[in-house]
Formats: C-alpha cells, sequence, structure tokens
C-alpha cells in the first residue's frame, strides 16, 4: 500500500484518549476519604484491575452502625452485579453446548410456560396465558432485557405479569426476565443454577466469601447498610438463589471477578466478546422507570446498547461496559474499559455512596464515557 494512502487510512480512525496511568494506592484512598465525607457515606470499597490484574483493594469507614470498621473480606451485598455474574454462567452454559441463546426457551420445557404452576422461587408464568408471544422468548433477549416484562410482576398495578411489548424489540430493564432464564435452566435442562455458579464462577476465581444466597459463615464479618435517610439496616439473609440480586460478596472476590471476566478466563475469545458487544439498542432517556417511552430516533444515544448480563458504551477510551447495583441501603457499580482491560468495582453499603461513583471512576480511569445519567437520572453527583 502506498505510503500517503496508509497515513489518510490512519488519519480516518476514531482518535481514542491514550489511558494515563491508574493512580497510586494512597492518592485512591484519599479519594475515596474526600467524596465519602462528601456524601455522608458510612461505608465504601473500591477494587482496581489493570491490563487484567488487580492492582488495588481497599475498604473504608464502617460495616454496621456499631461502628465496626468494613474490610476488604467483609461480606457485601452484591445487588443486580448478580446479574452480570450470571450472564457469565450462562456463556458458560451455551460454550458447553446445554443452551443456545437464540433457541426459544419453550423447545426445553415439558410443557407450556403458563402451564407451570405458581412456585415462589420463580415468576407467575400461569398469568401469561392466552398472550402466546411468550413462545418467542430466548436466552438473548432474557439477557439483553428485552422481555417485554415490567421489572418484577410484584410492580405491576394488579401485581399480574405481563408482555408490554413484542419480545426483542426494546431494552426495558426487567429482572423477571432474568429468573425466567433460570427457570427454563434449573426446569428445563435440569441445572442448579446456583452450584453450577458456585462451580464455575466463584471457585474458579477463589472467591471463598461469595455466595448466591445467605451462608452463616458470613456473619462474624458481615455489613449491614445506610439508606439515603441515614438509617441503618440490616443484611438480608436471603435464603434462595435468584439471578436478578441475591449474590452476597466482598470486595476482594469482585476483584477477582472482574479480572477474569475482562480477561475472558473460562471461555472461548468469541464468547467472552458475545457478552460485551452492542446487542440491542437502547432507546429511552434514563434506566428507570423500566417502562417508559422510547425517545425520538434522533434523540437516542448511538453509543449505548445492551450487552449480554452488563451495559455496553463507547467512549474516549474506546469501548466498555459497566453494571450497577442497588437497593434501598446499598450502591455498586462495575465498570471496564475493554482497550486497556481496567475496570473499577465499587460496592457500597451505603446508598449516600451513589452519589460519589462517577467522580471516583473518573478519578481512577479517566473520562470513559459511562452513561451516567442514563443510569441514575437527575441524581446530585458530588465531584
Amino acid at each position: 500500500m502506498h505510503l500517503t494512502r496508509f497515513l489518510g487510512l490512519i488519519a480516518a480512525l476514531p482518535l481514542l484518549a491514550a489511558a494515563s496511568d491508574v493512580p497510586s494506592g494512597a492518592a485512591i484512598d484519599a479519594e475515596a476519604a474526600r467524596l465519602m465525607a462528601a456524601t455522608g457515606a458510612q461505608g465504601l470499597a473500591v477494587a482496581v484491575v489493570d491490563d487484567g490484574q488487580v492492582v488495588h483493594v481497599a475498604a473504608y469507614g464502617k460495616r454496621n452502625a456499631a461502628g465496626e470498621p468494613l474490610l476488604t473480606d467483609t461480606v457485601m451485598y452484591g445487588a443486580s452485579l448478580t446479574k452480570a455474574v450470571f450472564g457469565f454462567a450462562v456463556m458458560q452454559q451455551v460454550e458447553l453446548g446445554r443452551l443456545k441463546l437464540d433457541r426459544p426457551l419453550g423447545d426445553y420445557l415439558d410443557k407450556p410456560l403458563p402451564d407451570h404452576p405458581p412456585d415462589r422461587k420463580y415468576g407467575p408464568w400461569h398469568h401469561l396465558a392466552g398472550d402466546e408471544r411468550w413462545r418467542k422468548l430466548t436466552a438473548r433477549m432474557l439477557l439483553t432485557h428485552s422481555s417485554g416484562f415490567a421489572n418484577f410482576a410484584f410492580l405491576e398495578p394488579d401485581r399480574k405479569l405481563r408482555m408490554h411489548f413484542a419480545p426483542g424489540t426494546r431494552y426495558a430493564y426487567s429482572g423477571e426476565g432474568l429468573i425466567l432464564l433460570q427457570f427454563v435452566m434449573e426446569r428445563g435442562l435440569g441445572l442448579d443454577m446456583g452450584a453450577e455458579i458456585q462451580h464455575r464462577v466463584f471457585d474458579r476465581f477463589g472467591m471463598n466469601r461469595t455466595g448466591m444466597m445467605w451462608r452463616p459463615d458470613f456473619r462474624p464479618n458481615l455489613a449491614d447498610g445506610w439508606t439515603a435517610a441515614g438509617k441503618p439496616v440490616p443484611h438480608d439473609e436471603r435464603s434462595r438463589v435468584r439471578v436478578a440480586g441475591s449474590m452476597d460478596t466482598t470486595i476482594a472476590d469482585m476483584a477477582r471477578m472482574a479480572a477474569g471476566y475482562i480477561r475472558g478466563v473460562t471461555l472461548s475469545p468469541e464468547g467472552a466478546a458475545a457478552l460485551t458487544a452492542p446487542q440491542l439498542p437502547i432507546t429511552t432517556a434514563t434506566q428507570f422507570p423500566t417502562l417508559q417511552p422510547e425517545l425520538p430516533p434522533a434523540e437516542r444515544r448511538p453509543d449505548l446498547a445492551a450487552g449480554m448480563g452488563v451495559i455496553v458504551f463507547d467512549g474516549p477510551q474506546g469501548p466498555g461496559f459497566y453494571k450497577g447495583g442497588h437497593d434501598d441501603s446499598t450502591g455498586n457499580t462495575w465498570v471496564c474499559v475493554k482497550a486497556s482491560r481496567r475496570c473499577v468495582v465499587i460496592l457500597a453499603n451505603d446508598v449516600r455512596a451513589e452519589r460519589a461513583f462517577p467522580g471516583l471512576v473518573q478519578f481512577i480511569l479517566g473520562e470513559t464515557g459511562v452513561p451516567w445519567r442514563w443510569e441514575y437520572g437527575a441524581m446530585d453527583f458530588v465531584r
């Protein structure tokens, strides 16, 4: 190729911001302390991965109202980070040949989905009787939150599960969809997803203080939480595996998970890439409320899409992905930049810490393009 033409092609490529060095551990500690003071958060834990290797793990503040310290091996609530771990475990099953991402899920069941009686572990599938659109559902649709369900059936005015749009046509966050995939894998394929995730993910990555449900050995070093009003809340001892959000973990364990995930450990290159590839455009202004109207095409973000179990974005450092986790007393986030194989994981046992997430992630990784406003709406961030 002629040199002039080659240089012209290079000049036409999009410019990516050079990744600066990760700040020192002392600098990260100081910034975390500053942001905790600014938000009033009582507890926060941070892990940093650089080039696929864990380089920093730290915990700050309190794990409970008694003032006991939050440690790197303190068990904290993983919330919806569970969904990203589940997506990883599902891809393992795909590569084992047990599941096909685009095969109708009804093919794996011994009878139509609405004919399965109510079970408190799963969803009220019998509510779907008379709506044949359930037959189109696939694993890919459920992992990309395009099932057509609300977040959970109990949030519907009449507490009945229904499909609000044709499966696969748009993004709308749904934990119920992930529970359906768990149901199909357990009832249809005969798998115990708690045991599968324990064996193939937690044990593989040395996540010794992580589980898909409560374990008594967690109790001596366990994080309670704080609400937005500063009220302490005891840790919920979850007694069922719920892939939408039952995981308990530690910041040290999630550091290992993030490092293994960004390196694609246990998966083929194709399988690892598929998890964080743009699978479905995201067409709403914010993530919640789940069933909000779609934006006009001209107002949608072309850099934002659903991966499988994660959200995919494109920013100044190139493609990245992230997953958040939240309840009334918990705030978590996990952000990765693919080119540098850098990640930040933040677990907070005080929901007020979420206001600091954009600033702390930017301090560690630089500007990434994480869609914070889509994730958190009008929240007043602290920088």
